[in-house]
């Protein structure tokens, strides 16, 4: 398997329309994925239900990647995600990533701080919502 980033992982999930969550989950994600969002900790299935409700709110978006550092099993990055949801509001979320690899190149675990930019106060639980 390759090894993935942020980049691929969220446009797998998010941005392929009519993609499948579960194989996208499956090619970048390991079975004892964790992860923690500004504090919050879930599990692979609570990022799949996270997932599935960001899918619900989301039509279209973008990710670009200001900085990213790989060193062996470990990965970081800063990144800024645009969303435009069904309503047509955008919203502008920087991330900073720390992850681990799992040894066949998917995340095991991602620890995530972000920071919204632009968009309603209520884009500030985007990226914890389920």
């Amino acid at each position: 398997m390759t090894t993935t980033d942020i980049s691929r992982a969220l446009n797998d999930l998010l941005f392929t329309p009519g993609g499948d969550l579960a194989a996208a989950v499956e090619r970048h994600f390991a079975p004892d994925y964790r992860q923690r969002t500004n504090g919050v900790w879930s599990d692979r299935e609570g990022f799949v239900q996270h997932m599935t409700a960001l899918r619900s709110l989301v039509r279209d978006g973008r990710v670009e990647i200001h900085d990213e550092l790989r060193d062996g099993p470990r990965y970081a990055d800063r990144h800024t995600v645009t969303l435009t949801r069904n309503d047509g509001s955008i919203s502008v979320t920087e991330v900073y990533l720390f992850a681990e690899m799992a040894p066949d190149g998917r995340f095991r675990r991602v620890e995530e701080t972000t920071l919204l930019i632009s968009g309603h106060a209520d884009d500030r639980n985007l990226g914890s919502v389920k």
